[in-house]
């Protein structure tokens, strides 16, 4: 029963696929029964085709015209369908069947890839519902309870513990911990969160339990605002796809208006007898249908989707292809985009005694046993150097810790926090660490006592910097963008504006906006396209899935993008390789080059079609090898891009 089950399940997924391979089959079916001259045969499976290829696209074209009052190229493909095989019926041409149903294959399988890349939004959706808990641990009169997130009031107090999702925003009563708000607010490192702090929902506890108050209703919190964000901007048609959408319906009342213009005036106008007016009038319902206006672009589009794929750009529709081809600004995430976003040692000082390993090996000793990021980079620098680990390790939060190695004292933390086992900090480190935290850089102090219980006797080993590296290859790309007419180039991060400008004057990016949350990306965004039409947002975070939604062009990290990133996203740098952003526009503007070379030629074929059909000089079969003959040309003219 349970591969049943499943086919039933695939039918109902991909029932837009089903219908083209079916129509496909009956199709070629039909065909064959003709070649043999199974009339009988091909009767019963050429109709079948016609139904099954074609009843979304007539469903979608007779609700246009009977709720919306406006014909589409829906509806005209169908009629000019059901006109060819009207045609081959009464003159006996059955070829002419075929061709019909060729035209409703063709729209069955366009309406198939729409399908998938409607189903986006829904994907997006479940991921970002994924980032909070289903529950909350709630105190009642000293004891916890379990309660739905739906179920929690103002008011309500709540206990997190370490290691646990935030589940609702609130503000902390009691405890202390550091909070990772990357995937929400950006910030390269954990913040730390202490009494009368705001937490956000979705965001990850650290080493401390917390007790937080809900200050406002759970369907008011950061997340479930981004979520709704995203589904707006998603839903919102960009001014190209508006511009699409008037002028297929213009065409198709065009082109139906005339159609019956020339079944009725003729015989009035010039005489024809009524036989050969309905045969140009079906002729012209053939040869003005627009196959080669759509095989103009989506063969296009498809072969630089692969041309793509081969380079690790992954395009997840033909429209982006074209738009980033267009793109005229482009905004950058920071953290994890234009940076690795893994905490690393930047640099390490050391005063005249000490060596930078000496240095490294002492800081290492204790932050070993720490959990803080902080301490797991200083690890992970010193890890090809021999130290031992200390013991009776004691962190104190947000500002240090301490321990005893080879029978000394070692103290690493902030400087107020060092200051307390040290007579005095060397001038000459202090200018250095307060130039490297204008930087952006977070110092650490390291210090050590050769006895422990004498005091404020500790001797300044040096400092260490501790930075989110900025990936080597960003000023590059900065740098081929603007070369390829890039109008504006900014950077948004929800870090402090040091860390920012510090980022973006070692890329090259010199207009800049920090401390943003989630919807203050998307409000940049929108400022962007007001100005510049079509803009770019590259990013890899659940923060910045709003801004990439509503951007004309998303594009997410393949390696480091959260899932939501790149479910929202409309192309995905599978490598994380930042260089690719500009192979992408190369890519789209060269299809928009091809495409409307295969416009020229497809509007010029079916233009040289019309006026022959007019003047009387084309019968339906070269009218269909004229239409015919312009679709397979601009098609071999769209494979270029598989170069």
């Amino acid at each position: 029963m349970l591969y049943p089950q499943r086919l039933t399940q695939f039918t109902r997924e991909h029932a837009d696929t089903v219908a083209a391979l079916l129509s496909g089959l009956l199709l070629f079916l039909g065909w064959f029964a003709l070649h043999l001259g199974a009339l009988e045969l091909a009767f019963l499976l050429l109709p079948a085709a016609y139904v099954i290829g074609g009843y979304e696209s007539a469903r979608e074209g007779l609700t246009t015209l009977f709720k919306e009052k406006e014909l589409d190229v829906d509806l005209l493909m169908i009629v000019a369908a059901i006109g060819a095989a009207s045609l081959g019926l009464w003159r006996g041409e059955y070829h002419l069947i075929i061709d019909g149903a060729i035209l409703i294959l063709i729209f069955a399988i366009s309406g198939a890839l729409e399908g998938y890349a409607m189903q986006r939004t829904e994907r997006s959706i479940r991921s970002l519902m994924s980032l909070t808990p289903d529950t909350a641990r709630v105190l009642h009169q000293g004891r916890e309870e379990e309660v739905p997130i739906s179920q929690l009031k103002v008011g309500d107090e709540i206990v997190v513990k370490p290691g646990e999702l935030i589940p609702t925003d609130g503000i902390i009563l009691s405890g202390y911990s550091t909070l990772n708000q990357a995937a929400i607010t950006g910030e390269s490192l954990p913040v730390e969160k202490t009494v009368g702090a705001e937490v956000f929902a979705g965001t990850l506890n650290g080493y401390g339990a917390l007790q937080i108050k809900v200050h406002k209703p759970a369907q008011s919190s950061l997340i479930v605002r981004v979520i709704r964000l995203v589904e707006q901007a998603q839903t919102e048609a960009p001014p190209s796809q508006e511009f699409i959408d008037r002028f297929e319906k213009g065409y198709a009342k065009v082109i139906v208006i005339a159609g019956i213009l020339l079944a009725t005036l003729p015989p009035f106008l010039w005489g024809w007898d009524w036989e050969t007016t309905i045969y140009r009038a079906l002729t012209f319902l053939v040869v003005a249908s627009p196959c080669a206006l759509m095989a103009a672009i989506m063969p296009t589009l498809l072969s630089g989707i692969a041309n793509g794929a081969r380079q690790g750009i992954l395009f997840k529709n033909g429209a982006q292809l074209e738009k980033i081809g267009k793109v005229r600004a482009i905004a950058f995430d920071k953290t994890g985009t234009l940076t690795t976003g893994q905490v690393q040692v930047f640099q390490v000082i050391s005063v005249s005694e000490y060596t930078q390993a000496d240095v490294l090996k002492t800081a290492a000793s204790v932050e070993s046993y720490s959990e803080h990021p902080i301490g797991k980079a200083i690890v992970q620098a010193a890890d090809n150097l021999d130290w031992v680990g200390a013991v009776q390790v004691q962190a104190i939060p947000g500002q240090g810790i301490v321990g005893i190695a080879q029978e000394q004292q070692v103290i690493v933390g902030n400087a107020v926090f060092v200051q307390q086992y040290v007579t005095n900090l060397p001038d000459e480190l202090r200018e250095m660490a307060q130039s490297l935290e204008q930087e952006g850089k977070t110092v650490v102090w390291v210090a050590k006592n050769p006895t422990p219980l004498a005091g404020r006797g500790a001797d300044v080993m040096g400092i260490i910097a501790i930075a989110d590296e900025v990936r080597v290859e960003a000023a590059v790309t900065i740098t081929r963008l603007k070369k390829l007419g890039i109008e504006q180039i900014v950077m948004l991060t929800g870090d402090n504006q040091e860390t920012a400008h510090s980022v973006a004057k070692a890329v090259g990016i010199d207009r800049v906006y920090a401390q943003l949350l989630p919807e203050d990306k998307l409000d940049v965004i929108r400022r962007l396209q007001q100005q510049y039409q079509t803009v770019a947002m590259v990013g890899d975070g659940i923060n910045d899935a709003p801004a990439l939604a509503q951007a004309s062009v998303g594009i997410a990290m393949g390696i480091s993008g959260s899932d939501v990133a790149l479910e929202t996203a409309d192309i995905i740098l599978m490598a994380d390789r930042l260089e690719k952003i500009a192979v992408a526009m190369h890519l789209g503007r060269r299809s928009q080059s091809i495409v409307k070379q295969n416009i020229f030629v497809a509007l010029g074929f079916i233009m040289l079609l019309l006026v022959g059909n007019f003047l009387g000089n084309i019968n339906l079969p070269i009218g269909v090898i004229g239409h015919e003959g312009s679709t397979v040309l601009v098609t071999l003219s769209g494979l270029r891009l598989l170069k």
